[in-house]
């Protein structure tokens, strides 16, 4: 039986390459039928907002990654209410949203935790 695996992007999407790696694995394990899921958190919920100008910074754009996530079986995707709040951001509809309490009970239900 596969380890189910969490992946906690905490970094903002254009601050260097953590938020696409992290994407990147959470992708990779459900190509894989991995149990996986992913959690933003501190300025990782950045990645949710909406119109990002990725050409500005020149970046690529993540949005198409992260509506790939249901693609590719990723249906545990969590978000850090406290930290949308601190951020000025509201639930998006591809994450949903935990308190400090439920993100704890939620990462006690992984085997193994990644933080990029």
């Amino acid at each position: 039986m596969s380890k189910s695996l969490l992946v906690i992007s905490r970094q903002a999407p254009w601050s260097g390459p953590s938020a696409r790696e992290a994407l990147d694995i959470v992708l990779a394990g459900g190509a894989f039928d991995l149990p996986i899921g992913l959690l933003f958190l501190d300025d990782g919920v950045f990645q949710l907002a909406a119109s990002q100008d990725a050409k500005a910074v020149q970046q690529k754009d993540l949005s198409a990654n992260l509506q790939a996530l249901e693609l590719f079986g990723v249906e545990d995707v969590f978000a850090c209410s406290h930290s949308l709040t601190e951020r000025g951001l509201t639930a998006s509809d591809n994450a949903q949203p935990l308190s400090s309490e439920q993100i704890s009970q939620m990462i006690d239900r992984y085997d193994q935790v990644i933080t990029l």
